[in-house]
């Protein structure tokens, strides 16, 4: 019977895990959308203008976004 419950609990738990559909193709279609906005080149390997991209369409701050965008590659 523990056995039973625990396969229950374990596929509820990784069933929680999997990720909505479509949602990250939305978000990415906007931040792409925001991103041209704001530069008609965009580079996001250039610091600053992936660090402005992330502060003002991903709603983040200096810190966070320079750390984010120094771990995709951006120098």
């Amino acid at each position: 019977m523990r056995v039973i419950i625990a396969i229950i609990l374990s596929a509820a738990a990784l069933a929680a895990c999997t990720p909505e559909t479509g949602t990250s193709a939305e978000v990415t279609g906007s931040i792409d959308n925001c991103a041209r906005k704001l530069y008609s080149q965009y580079n996001p390997k250039d610091l600053k203008q992936c660090v402005a991209v992330c502060i003002t369409c991903e709603r983040g701050v200096v810190t966070t976004c320079s750390t984010a965008c120094t771990l995709r590659g951006a120098q």
